[in-house]
Parts: C-alpha cells; sequence; structure tokens
C-alpha cells in the first residue's frame, strides 16, 4: 500500500530513542526526508542517517528556534510528530495522592503540553502552506483512572483536548491533527534500569524485571504484553498519510484493550 509518504519532509521530536526513534525509521522506510530531534542524539539515532536538530523543547524558545533551525536546512514542513513528552519523577512523591508539588507538575506540563503546543505553532505555517498534518503522540494514561504519574498522565490529557480543538480550526485550511495514545511500550521508560519504572519498582520494593513482566497485565492490557515502538510508528504513518483525508482530529489507541471504554 502506497501511504504517499515519499518525498514529505517529516519533522519528528523527542526522536534519538523509544517511539520517536522508531517513527524516524518508519518514515523513511516510506520513502520521507526526515528530520530529527531530541536534546542529544544517540548513536542508533545517528545510524539512520537523519538529518538532526539538537533542542530543548522545555524552554519557552527551544520550539521556536528548532523549526527556524529547521526551515533553514531547506524544506518545508509536510508532517510534523510531536513525540517528545516524558519527564522525571522525583522518588519521594510516590507517596503523595498528587505525585508532587508546583515544581513536578510544571515540569509535567512544559515537557508533555507546552512543547507540543509551542512547536505546533512554530510549525504552523509551513504546515499550512503545505496543507501538512500533525500527529501527537499522548498516552492512554489520560483516560486510564488511577495511572501514575498524576501530572504526566494530566498533561497528556490536556494534549488530548489541545489535539481535538486545534483539528477543529486548522482543518478547513487544509491541515490534518490526530493523535496515538499508546500503553505500556517496550522503551528506555519501561525497560531501562534508570526509567520510570525501575523507580516504581524501587518504591514498590519489588524487583524492575517483576514488574515490567508484571505491568501489561496490571493495566487491563489484553495481550499482557509490552507494544513494540515500530507498532505506534505505523499508526503514526497511517495518520500523517495523505491517502486518510477523513482522519482528523481522532485519537487511536494503540493499548491493547487497555482502555476500557466503549
Amino acid at each position: 500500500m502506497d501511504l504517499q509518504l515519499a518525498g514529505k519532509h517529516v519533522l519528528v521530536t523527542g526522536a534519538s530513542r523509544g517511539i520517536g526513534l522508531a517513527i524516524v525509521r518508519a518514515f523513511q522506510e516510506e520513502g520521507a526526508s526526515v528530520t530529527a530531534t531530541a536534546r542529544r542524539s544517540t548513536p542508533e539515532l545517528e545510524a539512520t542517517g537523519a538529518a538532526f536538530v539538537p533542542a530543548d523543547l522545555a524552554t519557552a524558545d527551544g520550539p521556536q528556534r528548532m523549526v527556524d533551525a529547521v526551515l533553514a536546512l531547506g524544506p518545508g514542513i509536510d508532517v510534523l510528530v510531536n513525540n517528545a513528552g516524558g519527564g522525571e519523577v522525583p522518588q519521594e512523591v510516590f507517596g503523595d495522592p498528587l505525585n508532587g508539588g508546583d515544581d513536578v507538575w510544571a515540569t509535567a506540563f512544559t515537557l508533555n503540553l507546552h512543547a507540543t503546543v509551542r512547536t505546533t505553532r512554530a510549525a504552523l505555517p509551513s504546515l499550512l502552506e503545505a496543507k501538512g498534518a500533525v500527529v501527537n503522540i499522548s498516552s492512554d494514561s489520560a483516560r486510564r483512572p488511577g495511572a501514575e504519574p498524576l501530572p504526566y498522565s494530566v498533561a497528556k490529557a490536556a494534549v488530548n483536548a489541545f489535539t481535538r480543538q486545534l483539528a477543529e480550526r486548522v482543518a478547513p485550511s487544509g491541515v490534518r491533527v490526530n493523535a496515538v495514545s499508546p500503553s505500556a511500550t517496550r522503551t528506555p521508560q519501561i525497560t531501562g534500569e534508570d526509567g520510570y519504572i525501575a523507580h516504581v519498582a524501587d518504591s514498590m520494593g519489588v524487583g524492575h524485571g517483576t514488574l515490567v513482566a508484571a505491568l501489561p497485565k496490571r493495566t487491563g492490557m489484553l495481550t499482557e504484553t509490552l507494544i513494540e515502538p515500530a507498532e505506534i510508528a505505523r499508526a503514526v504513518l497511517l495518520l500523517a498519510s495523505p491517502t486518510m483525508p477523513s482522519a482528523i482530529g481522532a485519537n487511536w489507541f494503540v493499548d491493547a484493550g487497555a482502555t476500557k471504554t466503549v
């Protein structure tokens, strides 16, 4: 199936590893030209041959400076994938029902919501010219009560609202905005020894490997196995593809049935 992505210029944030890296590779396999951005590159990202622009999207001017640098390289932006997000949760906040004070919440919203809004704002003129597409990476935790960390889940819920409302405003101009909401995915945040789940395991007094093995079932994933990043990337490709012109304001859950809603 030809997704009509060959020759498109795609900007992927948070691209150095995990889901972002898989998205870079997937677009390249479709013949797209990809510019990747992250705070720092990795050997895996460098191996893809994608153009790389370093950026700290947690700063107020970081997204605009990054987009200006990308556009200075040559082509406009046909597809924007806002994948940057996540964030660290201090060990001491796990016993707090709110999972931290204002500083923790501010960091979660800066990384997950503000970076998405600011990057989209900066890229929008180019996207409007191209009649392009935006795909935001959200999380199933935004709609799964009890999911932790709470600041991250609430920030991703805000990303969902941003996605839907922006889609309404720019669709008449030819730009499609959608989201993908993964559940537990095999990324460094999950499987890494310094990732979020490792900190959760420490707070629970269980082994990291034990918690990773139990995580899919504990979160209601019917496959009882972690999702591979390449599967998330395939959903992004479809939403970005011109062959899906009616996919507007959608939020595709790639969560193995973890989200228990009708």
